[in-house]
């Protein structure tokens, strides 16, 4: 396999925390990481270690104009590591750096698979009661679509559950604000029509059922196992959830802290509820996919850890070594 291209210099723990994990990647999964940043921060903090370095001088903050700073800063860590993804030098990039040039990077460079109107971000939401996650796609490349684009969506993330989670016949659904046909906006509206059209003919292809609408509470249950929205919708979405999540957490350990009754409660308790907490924290999980680009493109949390660098370089070989892009490729028309 081709190097996997970490971007160094992104995300709000880099270069330390990003460096840290490319090296535990590279030691721990026996994959090749390439690190792409500024080799003297990079040695800064401990590095490279087993990693190959690709020199970039110029690093895109997290609050940069993305189209700008794409086009502008050509020698960016970033744009260097979508570079070379195109040019076959690695196989794939990860970044946990500014979500749009990250997205503007690899969509200028890289390109878009013949017939995708549009890029997704595709995000895997952890089940609280396990199994596999479900996918939610667009979570924030596309603020406004159409319902063509929705249908592609619907495609293209039909295809990654098949492809990243063994889903023989992935159960798709549109978010909406109720179940029934006639709810939702004039986008959901014209997207059920053109998924449920011909007994969900759209689907067919990509091997997966279209099952009608879901509403937000459902994003984390087991009706479905994709779920299409527009990019505003799926970012506010997965933003309410991570914050709800983050608010129980807390005020979870601050019960806990009460009184001496609580507390030894929370010795017996904990040991069950970290099971829990491991599968709904978002390192694990890794980072989002960009669906619809020629290359293998993995958007990690701005936060993310060591953990998370892992993680995000174990999606993204696995996407590498069952042809993500070629099974999009076939899908997608």
């Amino acid at each position: 396999m081709l190097p996997i291209a970490v971007d160094a210099m992104g995300g709000d723990r880099a270069p330390g925390e990003i460096v840290a994990g490319a090296i535990r990647a590279a030691e721990e999964l026996g994959v090749p990481v390439l690190l792409v940043g500024r080799p003297e921060a990079i040695d800064a903090v401990g590095g490279p270690g087993p990693c190959a370095v690709l020199a970039a001088s110029e690093v895109i903050a997290m609050d940069d104009d993305a189209g700008s700073s794409v086009r502008r800063m050509k020698d960016s860590s970033l744009v260097r590591a979508a570079e070379a993804v195109r040019d076959a030098k690695a196989s794939a990039m990860v970044s946990a750096g500014n979500t749009g040039a990250t997205m503007g990077s690899a969509l200028l460079r890289m390109g878009r698979i013949k017939g995708v109107a549009r890029p997704a971000v595709a995000t895997p939401i952890p089940r609280p009661l396990g199994g596999h996650p479900m996918v939610l796609l667009d979570a924030g490349a596309n603020a406004e679509c159409s319902a063509a684009w929705l249908v592609q969506f619907a495609q293209m993330g039909a295809a990654f559950a098949r492809q990243r989670y063994g889903i023989d016949a992935p159960r798709v659904a549109v978010l909406s604000i109720g179940e029934e046909p006639g709810k939702g906006n004039p986008l959901v509206k014209e997207t059920w029509a053109l998924l449920d059209a011909d007994g969900g003919a759209a689907l067919t292809a990509a091997g997966a059922t279209f099952v009608g609408n879901l509403e937000g509470r459902d994003i984390m249950g087991d009706e479905a196992d994709v779920i299409v929205t527009d990019g505003f919708t799926g970012n506010v979405a997965l933003k309410t959830l991570e914050g709800g999540l983050k608010a129980i957490v807390a005020a979870i350990v601050d019960a806990f802290a009460t009184t001496e009754e609580t507390r030894a409660a929370a010795e017996v308790l904990l040991p069950a509820l970290l099971p829990l907490y491991g599968r709904l924290d978002p390192d694990a999980t890794g980072g989002a996919l960009l669906l619809g680009v020629e290359g293998v493109c993995i958007i990690s949390h701005g936060s993310s850890s060591a953990d998370a660098v892992v993680n995000a370089c174990r999606v993204a070989a696995d996407a590498v070594e069952h042809d993500l892009v070629g099974s999009l490729r076939v899908f997608v028309y």
